[in-house]
Formats: C-alpha cells, structure tokens, sequence
C-alpha cells in the first residue's frame, strides 16, 4: 500500500485570513480597552501598535482581492462547517484513484479509453506498462513490471490489461482507491476471444472444417491442454484474468470461493451487455460527470466475422466454461441490484442522455457517421490492432474540418489503445516487434 501525499488543510493566508481577522479585531479591542482605560504608556508605542493592526489587516485584505477564488473557497468551507439541515445538499469530489481490471473481450478497450482521457484532463499519475501494452500478461502481475517503478510509489490510475494480484496492485494505490472491472456472457465471450486468438493458439491449429468453433465445441477436450500454450483463451477466460485457476469444474466449492473473495475487492462490477448503464453507474460511483463517460466503440469486429450458436452449441460452450458462468451469474445479479438502487426511471433518462450526447459527438468527429473496415482507414493513428492473419476490427476515419474546439477531444475519442499508450510515453518496441513478426509470418 502507497501513501499518497495531500495538500495540506490550510492554505496561508486566505483559508485563514477570516481567523486571522477574528484574532486581530479582539487584539484592536485589547488595545482600545489599554487607551481608554488610561494604562500609562507613550503615546508613540500606541500608534505603532495601532498602525501595525491596521496595516496587517490592510495587506491581507489587498493578498486576499488578488486571490477571489481561495476567498470564495474559504467562504465555502466555512459555510460547510456551519450547520444548515434545511439548506443541506450532498455533494461529492471525482475520484481519481481508481484501478480497472482490464479483461478480455469485454469491451474494456472503451472504458479503457475514458479512463485515458479522464487521467490526462485531470493530470493524473498512471502505472503504465514498460514495452509492451500489457503488464507481461500471462504472468501473475507484480509491481516490478510497471515503468519506472520505485517501491513505495504512488499512482493514481491503473487499467491495462493484467493478470489479477489484489496484494501486487494495492501497493501501488491509495487504500480508498475504487476498484473497477467488466464481465460478459461467457458464450459471446468465449466465441469472440475463439475467433481472435485461435491462430495465436496451436492447440486448434489441427482443427479441420470451416467451421472450427463448432468442431471445438463438438470435443473440446480432443483440441485442449492445460498446460499448452496460450490455452487459457479457449476456456473460462475471466477466471483466469481474475487469477484463478482457469481449469476448475462450475461444481467445484473453489469456484465459488473465489467469486465471493473477488467481490470483496471490487467496488463496481459492469455488464458489457448493458454498457451504456454500466457507465451511468461508473459515473454515479466516481461522481463523474456525462462528459467524462462519452464514448465511441472501439475494438468491435466487423459482423461478418462473428459465429452465430445455435442453441445447442451454446450450451456446450456454456458447460464448457463453467466457472464463467457462475461469475457472470453473481455479479449480473449485483449489477441489477445496483440499478434498482438508483432507479430504473432514472437510469433511462439518464441513457438516453448519453445517447444523444454521444451521437452529437459522432456527428461532430466521425467521417460517414460510423466505423469503417482496417483497409478504408486512411490514418494509422486510428488503425486498431489486428488479429493474427486477420483484418477483422474496425475504426474510424476523422472529419477532416472538425472545429478547432473539438479536434483534440475527437482525436483522443478516436485513438486507439495502442497509439494511445505511445502518446502516454509507452515504448511499446515488443509489442511493435510482434506485430512486425505477425505481419511478416501471416498475410493480412
């Protein structure tokens, strides 16, 4: 655990100066009570007591009227010490300590995208990674493999993607820090992170047919190993994000242990199926406002590459990722306690501001009004990453007259995680060097 530095409570001389004032009138009284009660004295020593008064009050007034904010701010503090029940509002700070657990296939690179651009409005401190855009995932995460890392250093947001270590992580985050993840149906996920990471995975390269996905699904213990590499795309990914053991039943007692243990560390749980009121909550949680949850779709594939199930596989891959699905049921359920706790009135009216908010902004920022496919994006900037022989995920191309007063929020909207990381000062060169050797080994 790090301990984070805060400004001190007082800020000489304006958070004080109504204090101060208060100490110097009852001093001006002292002084008129000595006069007028006739304490012998020269007269001089009189005037240079009185003339001293007046002159600390008079540089204090004048410091005071150069800094109107630090006055209004003092004034508000003291109103906020003064009880007032009839007048009483809550009010809430935006947090800023905040750690996402960035999972696989969940829609985490648009979250990841708003904390991004959260931490850099706020200036924020982040834990990055070093060379890469992950934290030497698969390996258990540990403190050692953030850039420029120190012991004892103190960050304010961390969100790439990890393998998850409670004990790793929060010795780099204040303790009130918020912990943050999102989950998904495990068949769609399982589905996706199938049709992204199967030619990274060897174990299905000896899959025949068109169709490889059904064929896995038909026997899947005939295509997998626990201890082949890469296996643990091919079977309860979350869990084994989380830093379980992946390869546990849905009946075994462990499972639902470590569900239970995770749930004492997170503090909100989002559904990638309900993104838009995943993201009220996360802004009701943070004290966020609606600007700062604006979002476009990254990292979605194009329609064509997705495996329609039918019923039957479905439930094949559901049984076959079992422990998914038992995580996915206990927070699916915490989730939706959490929006009747807000209000469902109020949860729609509050996503359909988003909507239009982030229509707007598309209409703004988005040429043709929507993502394109990789080979009709005309900057690298906003070229997604690609799967392994493949060119499947789509992008944006920026209107090219955007007005000046949302260019650079509508580049930083549009960018992707990867030239984002470079921005943010990431080297990146494994990552580049990997995907220099994909494109080199697989045609695109």
């Amino acid at each position: 655990m790090c301990i984070k530095t805060s400004k001190p409570y007082w800020n000489f001389p304006c958070d004080v100066f109504l204090y101060i004032h208060a100490l110097q009138f009852h001093f001006q009284v002292h002084i008129w009570v000595l006069i007028m009660s006739g304490i012998k004295g020269k007269c001089t020593q009189k005037r240079r007591l009185i003339l001293w008064v007046l002159l600390t009050n008079i540089m204090l007034v004048l410091y005071c009227l150069m800094n109107p904010t630090q006055v209004k701010i003092s004034i508000a503090k003291l109103k906020e010490n003064v009880s007032m029940p009839s007048q009483s509002t809550e009010e809430c700070s935006p947090t800023v300590d905040i750690m996402f657990m960035k999972t696989h296939k969940t829609a985490s690179s648009t979250i990841l995208n708003i904390l991004f651009r959260f931490g850099e409005k706020h200036k924020l401190k982040f834990a990055l990674p070093d060379g890469r855009n992950d934290f030497f995932y698969p390996s258990p995460f540990l403190c050692s493999q953030v850039k420029d890392y120190r012991p004892g250093d103190c960050f304010n947001i961390i969100c790439n993607h990890m393998r998850f270590d409670h004990q790793e992580v929060a010795k780099l985050l204040p303790p009130d820090a918020v912990y943050i993840t999102i989950i998904r149906d495990p068949v769609d996920l399982f589905e996706s992170s199938f049709n992204y990471y199967h030619k990274a995975v060897p174990l299905t390269w000896s899959i025949t047919g068109e169709n490889k996905l059904a064929e896995f699904l038909n026997s899947p213990q005939t295509f997998y190993s626990p201890q082949a590499f890469n296996s643990f795309y091919l079977k309860n990914l979350l869990f084994f994000d989380f830093g379980f053991d992946n390869n546990l039943e849905a009946d075994d007692p462990r499972v639902m242990r470590d569900i239970h243990n995770l749930s004492k560390h997170f503090d909100l749980v989002l559904v990638a199926e309900y993104f838009e009121e995943s993201l009220i909550l996360l802004k009701d949680k943070l004290c966020w406002t609606m600007e700062d949850i604006m979002y476009f779709k990254l990292n979605a594939r194009r329609s064509s590459s997705v495996s329609r199930l039918t019923p039957e596989l479905r439930a094949k891959a559901l049984q076959w990722n079992g422990a998914d699905w038992r995580l996915y049921q206990h927070f699916n359920a915490t989730f939706w306690a959490r929006v009747e706790a807000y209000g469902r009135e109020r949860m729609k009216q509050e996503v359909n501001e988003l909507r239009r908010r982030n229509a707007a902004m598309k209409a703004i920022c988005v040429e043709d009004g929507d993502a394109v496919e990789a080979q009709k994006i005309q900057d690298r900037r906003f070229l997604p990453w690609q799967p392994v022989g493949e060119s499947s995920i789509l992008g944006y191309n920026m209107k090219k007259n955007v007005h000046p007063t949302f260019r650079t929020l509508c580049e930083k909207m549009l960018t992707p995680e990867i030239q984002y990381l470079s921005d943010l000062g990431v080297s990146l060169w494994l990552t580049r060097l990997w995907g220099w050797l994909k494109d080199a080994v697989f045609t695109i």
